[in-house]
């Protein structure tokens, strides 16, 4: 009988969230001496209302080839250039010619390039080949002619790399726009496989990461503009939606020792909106805190709280944008999150074990201290420090059982295991607080749920917005959300409209309960039909006591799944059966259906166009270029690799260049046999 309310069982508390991390430090990576830049594809503000596409999982090669209406395409690829042939403007006609270039396995030099010219020859002029073209502006009609042309290529490649000079990142985000466009979570590495399928080259993964967020900018609105119109939606959408809180802490920006009044640096941002603050009112009384890092150009870090419906049904109810985690960023996002979301009594938190959450929660002025609210840990996260130190998947498993454990006896049958394989792994579990872990010891606080389900909120509510500038991110939240509403309200008024008293969940675990209820002997202990005990006629369980005490007016059970998940278990149900009871009235009021609706009862608003929103007229916010990742050196990821992440040791590094392992691109043959040839 392990069905609703243990929604994240054992296998799922081992899952790994990862996905393919974004790198933190990186720059500009293009070899061509031009510094050309895109087709002019002005794409919409970072401010303005968007339309994120649904994401798919699975990469579309046939999406390289589409372009939407208005979308210029790069021309001359796989034809000859004529004599007169002319293009929209400069962008246009470089990429051409590197799209030539590179299709014929070919490279050039650029001799000239400026507003009114742009002239290239093969690196092989002189040597073999005649090659050279010339574009010249034609003032006049206002577009770029072809003025000279000798061609085609009459050498090959000198030598085979995996790269190519002309594939810099200006080209690589001409192609791969539209799946960025269909999918803004699409990784560099798949990215860097649909660049390799249509060119033939694999280029590295520093520049496809320039293509994908130089493609981002240009769909969602500019990195550094982004920061500025943030102020502006925050107007907007408190116009739209009367209630919605934002709070914004900026810092002072200084040039030359003094204080720039026109602009400040971006801080922090908490945001929610009205029917979130509505919704936990109706939810179970617990909340998941928990980061999650941003990919885009400037780094940080999302924090958020996630409430359960009744169905258990994941809601992210409050957001804050951060630089990092710390006591004091914790701190900030805490106390706005109990000030303006969760201001009942006696609610659980649920969290990993950080120091910065630890210290902000153990600060009386964020208002989470006992008894007005519990902490409890993940205990996905205890598991996975756990395995820092006790290696194998069988050690992990037995603390995790022991930790879902419903009752002390089958917590101490676990933990007696744990001793005989090894008696410090018990003395490692005994340091934390039992009711912080252990589901037997929480008083039901938990409703079964013992992870704090950061990896199922982004992956079904906030999947791709970690890679999207910072008010597309804001603005996104609100959309994706208004979205849940409206497909988890019809459903809930659906459901509620056909008669269901409870919601479905509830209703499957019950039909087990009254099921297995038939096979039990009842004797009543108390008069006032309160006190009974169940005996069992066949084993229910794996830990089954053969009699168990039950009490209705208590909600409690020696099997411990009456007061753990908050509605009767097969032995209640029994009791219920024996005294003619009816066993809803026992049932927690956020199972009832009525209650799931009143969830997303509430609804979003659609919102008002920008033009109408009210004027800004404060300091212009900048990003802090402290968080913009790093100029030089190798990509980092932003995660802290730990024993979550599965990855495959040593394996041998590979050349940047010729992608073979056993050397670098300094020391690569390849390299000193093209060096050769052009001296």
């Amino acid at each position: 009988m392990e069905g609703f309310g243990e929604p994240d069982r054992v296998e799922n508390a081992m899952c790994d969230d990862d996905s393919d991390q974004e790198p933190v430090d990186i720059i500009g990576d293009s070899d061509d001496d031009t510094g050309a830049n895109l087709p002019a594809q002005h794409g919409p503000s970072s401010s303005a209302s968007q339309q994120y596409p649904p994401h798919f999982s699975t990469l579309n090669l046939e999406v390289l080839g589409q372009q939407e209406d208005g979308v210029n395409t790069i021309g001359g690829s796989s034809t000859e250039f004529q004599i007169g042939q002319s293009f929209p403007n400069k962008d246009e006609a470089v990429l051409s010619v590197k799209d030539y270039s590179i299709r014929r396995g070919v490279e050039y030099r650029v001799i000239e390039s400026d507003h009114l010219k742009y002239h290239g020859k093969c690196k092989q002029f002189g040597k073999g080949c005649t090659w050279l073209i010339r574009v010249a502006l034609r003032a006049r009609k206002g577009t770029w002619e072809v003025r000279r042309y000798n061609g085609p290529h009459t050498v090959l490649a000198t030598s085979i790399s995996s790269d190519h000079r002309q594939l810099d990142y200006y080209v690589i985000c001409a192609r791969i726009l539209p799946l960025v466009r269909a999918n803004a979570t699409v990784t560099v590495k798949v990215l860097q496989q649909a660049t390799e399928a249509d060119y033939g080259f694999r280029p590295s993964y520093r520049k496809v990461w320039m293509a994908k967020q130089k493609a981002v900018a240009q769909i969602y609105g500019d990195w550094e503009e982004s920061y500025a119109e943030l102020p502006c939606w925050m107007l907007g959408v408190q116009s739209t939606m009367a209630g919605t809180i934002t709070v914004l802490k900026t810092s002072r920006v200084r040039l030359r020792g003094e204080v720039d009044e026109s602009m400040v640096y971006f801080h922090r941002l908490f945001w929610t909106f009205p029917p979130c603050i509505e919704a936990f009112r109706h939810c179970k009384p617990l909340v998941s805190i928990d980061s999650t890092h941003l990919y885009g150009k400037y780094g940080g870090t999302l924090l958020l709280a996630i409430a359960q419906d009744g169905n258990s049904n994941i809601l992210p109810i409050a957001f804050t944008l951060v630089e990092g985690e710390n006591s004091e960023l914790w701190s900030f996002f805490l106390s706005n999150l109990r000030e303006h979301v969760t201001p009942q009594e006696g609610i659980l938190v649920i969290s990993d074990r950080h120091n910065g959450i630890k210290a902000a929660l153990e600060t009386p002025e964020t208002g989470w201290l006992p008894p007005r609210a519990f902490r409890a840990y993940c205990i996905r996260h205890v598991a996975a420090n756990f395995a820092l130190t006790f290696k194998g998947k069988d050690s992990r498993r037995m603390l995790v059982n022991a930790a879902y454990a419903k009752t002390e006896a089958e917590f101490y049958y676990w933990f007696d295991i744990m001793r005989t394989e090894n008696p410090a792994m018990c003395e490692w579990a005994i340091r934390m607080e039992y009711d912080k872990w252990t589901q037997h010891e929480d008083s039901g606080g938990r409703f079964g749920h013992m992870t704090t389900n950061i990896s199922e909120c982004v992956n079904s509510v906030l999947k791709g917005t970690r890679n999207l500038p910072v008010t597309s991110l804001v603005q996104s939240t609100y959309g994706r959300l208004a979205q849940l509403f409206v497909v988890r309200g019809q459903t809930a008024e659906a459901q509620l409209g056909s008669g269901n008293e409870f919601c479905q969940a509830l209703a499957k675990a019950i039909d087990r309960n009254l099921r297995d209820s038939s096979c039990f002997t009842v004797t009543l202990y108390d008069r006032h039909q309160a006190e009974y005990t169940v005996a069992e006629t066949t084993p229910t369980g794996r830990f089954s006591l053969g009699s168990y005490r039950v009490s209705l007016k208590d909600h409690r059970c020696d099997y411990g799944h009456f007061q753990a998940l908050h509605y009767p278990c097969c032995h209640a149900i029994a009791c219920c059966a024996y005294s003619h009871l009816n066993w809803a009235s026992y049932v927690h009021e956020v199972y009832r259906m009525s209650e799931v609706f009143n969830v997303y009862n509430q609804d979003f608003v659609p919102p008002i166009p920008e033009g109408l929103w009210p004027p800004y007229a404060g300091p212009t916010i900048i990003p802090d270029p402290n968080m913009r990742r790093a100029k030089e050196g190798r990509p980092r990821a932003t995660r802290i690799r730990g024993s979550m992440d599965q990855s495959l040791e040593n394996q041998p590094k590979r050349c940047g260049l010729c992608r073979q392992a056993g050397h670098t691109r300094r020391n690569c043959d390849q390299r000193r046999h093209t060096t050769g040839g052009n001296a």
